[in-house]
């Protein structure tokens, strides 16, 4: 337990040191949205698209690893649906759930690759470039449509499908993929592009993560958030280990798939919730308790996931 609260203490060190650049006005509010774009539309791509190519897996283990991820985001968002006649007659109305149902299920990919591109180096990042292909559609599928049924506002399918077409982070799995199968991979001098370009995702990702939490917002919603916070951030990775259980799946794959579930959920749920009628409120306090809360309870998921 302590190495691992060892090894993640750069990270959380990293994001602190973004808390406190945001704090003190080091760049201007508008830098900051520059280098959260430039960290997801270049550098982690970049990075998927190296490790990807260049990776060296059974096809039939990664069969058996997308299929335990995909047990655990579907028991998650079945479990969640089971629970809301409940959460309605505790005064959780329908906006607020669609809020609840993002932070439980959609995840922080940049707290996710970073942690995993720091501790287990490529080998971590081929399966974490796994875990983002097989989820990220399902769940932005999931959770749009959760949020045009319970939000306030409408969205047709063709949109979610037209902005999962457009994902960098799915774009990249795709080139990293066919470059992978085909046998192409990556002639030396273009993986040594790649390689510079995408070893600076991981460090300005952790700083863009710390600029944008609200601290403000901890004691707003604080028995809802609560709530929200314990079952993304015990409940998703248990589902992971189990999913992993169920499938055979052991060592470092498991152990990225428990980070995948046990990281904080997207930045990105935020607007989301803005744009579709979801408790944009509640969204960005759980943001914020989450990754706070995150601090305590992901080394001792990772603790958990590699005993």
């Amino acid at each position: 337990m302590t190495s691992v609260v060892g090894a993640l203490m750069p990270v959380f060190v990293i994001i602190l040191l973004g808390v406190w650049l945001r704090r003190f006005q080091v760049f201007d509010p508008l830098v900051w949205r520059g280098f959260e774009n430039l960290c997801y539309f270049v550098l982690f791509p970049v990075l998927l698209v190296k490790t990807l190519a260049t990776a060296e897996l059974g096809a039939a283990q990664v069969l058996d690893f997308a299929a335990a991820l995909l047990f655990a985001i579907g028991a998650m968002s079945l479990l969640l649906l089971l629970l809301y006649p409940l959460l309605r007659r505790l005064g959780v109305g329908p906006a607020a759930f669609s809020s609840l149902f993002q932070g439980a299920t959609r995840w922080h990919g940049f707290i996710a690759l970073s942690i995993v591109g720091l501790l287990y180096g490529d080998p971590g990042v081929t399966w974490m470039a796994i875990v983002m292909a097989v989820i990220i559609p399902p769940l932005n599928i999931i959770n749009v449509a959760i949020l045009a049924h319970f939000g306030s506002t409408d969205s047709r399918m063709r949109d979610v499908l037209g902005k999962l077409a457009r994902n960098p982070f799915i774009i990249a799995c795709v080139i990293g993929a066919i470059l992978n199968l085909s046998h192409i991979g990556l002639p030396g001098p273009l993986y040594n592009v790649l390689d510079i370009l995408g070893g600076g995702a991981l460090g300005l990702g952790l700083l863009t993560v710390g600029a944008g939490l609200n601290i403000h917002l901890v004691l707003q919603n604080r028995l809802l958030v609560g709530f929200g916070a314990l079952v993304r951030l015990l409940g998703m990775p248990g589902l992971m280990f189990l999913g992993c259980w169920l499938f055979g799946i052991e060592g470092t794959a498991r152990t990225v798939a428990v980070i995948a579930g046990a990281v904080p959920t997207a930045a990105s749920s935020f607007i989301l919730a803005r744009q579709m009628g979801g408790d944009a409120s509640l969204m960005a306090n759980l943001i914020t308790v989450q990754v706070l809360l995150a601090v305590f309870t992901l080394p001792l998921m990772m603790w958990l996931a590699e005993l």
